[in-house]
């Protein structure tokens, strides 16, 4: 009886690749390419996979096959090494296989390796809120209808809701209403894309939020400096106040915020403009009111947010009033 040479015995190597779809076809990283390059086979179950073209292109023989794990196996006998390029599951029945092949502890496996060839880099599931988005826009019936009007009152409803749970300390609901939120910035952006007089889209949004974080943080990206909180706002407004070229510094404050953020909201652009500017005086609660909201930003206080504090404390009071859980 013949031994078994050493070279027929290895076992070889297994080489799962994965790719991100996120990330544009045939831009892998090197040690993909190196282990692609120097595989004895390179397999892949789809045939349509976006991947391909590119490798085909490069001189990869690429073979449209899906073996059994115990087909794989006996494809690496011999020391020979096999790269599987998955599929967008990740080939979970091929997987499941070697590892009920490695656990009878009767088969002899070939050394595994699981191998990304392509990475995701931080925000790239915005893409995939993009794509869901263009296709719910052509395809749902009360979606493909919506307007920039007529989504505004969503737009309202997200960001107490955000605000909501930002005072209640819920990271779960937080993550949730951030979402929401997202949500109305990708819809608007989307059916801005339909204007036929000006459109844009949530590349020119990114694009315009970018460039203007850059240029109002000099002391980041230029060569100014800043080592205080105050000294970044000081960076902030000026270079603000140098793009819009406002007559007024009540301009760009909108008017329809509730009442008491508004008032902050004045009182905060008079302060800082170093204006004097007595308030106006009048009959009725509204005045009073005006008068304690500018006390309260004078003194770092957020009047809107207190007020939903106390309003808070009383509707627990009214609760615990009628007998119900707060």
């Amino acid at each position: 009886m013949n031994a078994t040479s050493p070279e027929t015995a290895a076992p070889g190597r297994i080489v799962l690749l994965t790719t991100s779809h996120r990330v544009a076809p045939g831009l892998l990283s090197w040690p993909a390419w190196q282990a692609l390059r120097s595989a004895d086979r390179v397999l892949c179950a789809d045939g349509a996979h976006p991947q391909l073209p590119y490798l085909r292109e490069a001189g990869i023989p690429v073979d449209e096959a899906a073996p059994t794990a115990q087909e794989l196996i006996d494809t690496c006998a011999g020391g020979r090494t096999v790269v599987v390029v998955a599929t967008g599951e990740g080939e979970p029945a091929l997987t499941d296989g070697l590892a009920r092949l490695a656990g009878t502890g009767r088969v002899t496996m070939p050394e595994l390796e699981l191998l990304p060839a392509s990475y995701d880099l931080p925000g790239a599931r915005l893409l995939d809120l993009v794509q869901v988005m263009d296709r719910i826009r052509v395809e749902c019936p009360w979606s493909s209808q919506q307007t920039h009007k007529g989504l505004a009152k969503y737009g309202i409803e997200e960001a107490y809701e955000l605000v909501e749970a930002i005072e209640d300390g819920d990271r779960d609901e937080l993550r949730e209403e951030l979402g929401d939120v997202l949500l109305q910035v990708v819809f608007h952006s989307r059916i801005a894309e339909e204007d036929p007089e000006a459109p844009f889209s949530i590349d020119d949004v990114a694009g315009g939020i970018v460039t203007k974080l850059i240029h109002r943080h000099p002391h980041v990206f230029g060569d100014e400096t800043a080592t205080t909180p105050e000294e970044v706002k000081e960076h902030w407004l000026r270079t603000k106040a140098e793009e819009k070229r406002r007559e007024s510094v009540t301009e760009g404050i909108p008017l329809g915020q509730p009442g008491l953020a508004l008032a902050a909201k004045l009182a905060s652009r008079v302060r800082t403009a170093g204006l004097d500017v007595p308030l106006p005086t009048g009959d009725g609660i509204g005045y009073e009111l005006l008068a304690m909201a500018v006390r309260a930003e004078a003194a770092g206080a957020d009047p809107e947010a207190a007020l939903r504090v106390a309003a808070r404390a009383y509707r627990d009071a009214v609760r615990a009033a009628e007998g119900a859980p707060s």
